[in-house]
């Protein structure tokens, strides 16, 4: 399907969008695009190995479930100090140096954790690893955005969650099917050659306008502009918007994390933190990182278990990337609505199965059905949005700071799931953690319902204009609503 047929209608005025319909993709900008999913595929392959690699890891050092919890969260302990510093790295330095250095930071985690001779230094090695896959969080999306056209915004940033699909994935295949082959230890340190790869790539990368205007360069944001731009587009008026943009910025009395305290801003703020937080506190990562676990502890035999991630991956990376089609015309909004509920649905009769002792075992397809049923619902969809929403609610002069915040919260809802699942498991039991997970479902559905606008096919200055006036909000025509 063409690029311009996915698109869709773009709201009545919402000029910069009909400007971008017009520019159309550049060869430059799907490599930018790709290199951005280098850092997603990295993402999810660190964050997703630890599953088929855990029950690996447990035998050999020993560990009882506690630390087992320790050493799967440890990469988001890590992954909340790098969202922060993302933050700051990619506005003292520039976001292309910034990709740089987190894909360097990926390169010796993954050497470190997998050379590790204690869980200590396991644990050690993968917070390191974590600061990369915090600071690619924040800066690879906010980078993105800012380099995409408006009305391929959402598909050029997605490309970042579908990567992160593909990266899990990878990690579950290579979990499921090569277990008896590699050690756990060469599957974690497979990841060392697509981050040096990455870390290659970003030297031909070009630093983002908006960035470059920001420090008065602006010969050299439209010459950055032009890299990724067809050959023959009218650049003026994107960069006359961009300075307009940057100029009220420079005069605003705050700005950076002051800044995100101020009134017209906390729609987006509220907006931006409560769908990030609900990305994890639906219950993916516990899935992603613990389905093995729990579904041993079910009775499901080692094999099956390993083999139903595999699954779950593949379905993670089908959904994102049927979401990357659709986000830009169906909207942010719709596309979380529609989904929610039959994810909740899914967790909520998987809570009855396992409470009531009617799947488990050798009846173990009932529960792998749920278990697939509700990453088809959340994958397509409030994971296709989560990143998105936050890189383009925010304006130029809380960018870095909003989407470290974003970031933050994302690895701090983490963390809360990650380092709590199996005590959850051992307090209410795996039936009663599902209708848990499920009820939280339920709460994100109507947060989105309630707070979330839709931002899709508008350019990310309109998004900061409908912030000014007030129009930033759910059932406001003029905030840009996506028409399906």
């Amino acid at each position: 399907m063409r690029a311009d047929a996915v698109a869709g209608p773009v709201p009545a005025g919402a000029h910069g969008a009909d400007r971008s319909e017009r520019t159309g993709f550049s060869p430059f900008l799907i490599f930018v695009v790709g290199v951005g999913a280098m850092a997603g595929f990295l993402y999810g392959y660190d964050t997703g190995i630890i599953s088929g690699a855990l029950l690996s890891i447990r035998d050999e050092f020993g560990l009882d479930h506690g630390m087992q919890e320790i050493t799967a969260a440890s990469i988001l302990v890590g992954a909340i100090g790098g969202s922060v510093a993302g933050g700051f790295l990619t506005e003292r330095i520039g976001r292309r140096r910034t990709v740089t250095i987190l894909a360097v930071v990926y390169v010796v985690g993954a050497l470190a954790s997998s050379l590790a001779p204690s869980a200590a230094l396991l644990i050690a090695a993968r917070i390191v690893l974590g600061l990369a896959v915090g600071a690619s969080s924040q800066a690879v999306p906010v980078y993105v955005a800012e380099l995409a056209p408006a009305d391929r915004r959402g598909r050029c940033v997605t490309m970042f969650n579908v990567a992160i699909g593909l990266g899990i994935l990878a990690a579950n295949l290579i979990a499921s099917e090569f277990r008896e082959v590699l050690s756990w230890r060469w599957m974690i340190g497979a990841a060392a050659l697509p981050a040096a790869t990455l870390c290659a790539c970003t030297f031909l990368l070009p630093e983002s306008p908006r960035w470059l205007v920001g420090r008065g360069d602006v010969a050299g944001a439209r010459a950055q502009l032009a890299r990724v731009r067809p050959e023959g587009t009218d650049l003026g008026h994107e960069i006359g918007e961009i300075e307009r943009v940057v100029e009220g910025e420079r005069s605003a009395l705050l700005r950076g994390w002051r800044g995100l305290g101020q009134a017209w801003l906390r729609p987006a703020v509220v907006a931006a933190l409560g769908i990030a937080a609900f990305t994890q506190l639906t219950g993916i990562e516990m899935m992603i990182y613990y389905a093995p676990t729990l579904l041993t502890g079910v009775g499901v035999d080692h094999a099956t278990a390993l083999r139903s991630t595999l699954w779950l991956g593949l379905v993670y990376a089908v959904m994102t990337a049927i979401g990357l089609a659709i986000v830009d015309r169906v909207g942010r909004r719709n596309l979380s609505l529609w989904m929610l509920p039959g994810a909740a649905l899914s967790l909520f009769l998987l809570g009855i199965l396992l409470s009531f002792g009617f799947a488990g075992g050798e009846r173990a397809w009932p529960v792998l059905a749920c278990l697939l049923a509700f990453m088809f619902f959340n994958a397509g969809g409030i994971q296709v949005v989560g990143w998105l929403s936050g890189s383009e609610m925010y304006p130029l002069s809380v960018r870095a700071a909003g989407t470290s915040a974003q970031a933050t919260m994302v690895w701090g809802s983490n963390l809360v799931v990650t380092a709590s699942a199996l005590s959850l498991v051992q307090a209410l039991g795996t039936g009663g953690v599902m209708l848990l997970y499920g009820g939280l479902n339920v709460l994100a559905f109507l947060f989105v319902l309630r707070f979330v606008p839709e931002t899709a096919g508008r350019s990310l200055e309109e998004i900061e204009a409908s912030l000014r006036d007030g129009s930033f909000r759910p059932g406001n025509t003029s905030s840009g609503t996506a028409k399906s």
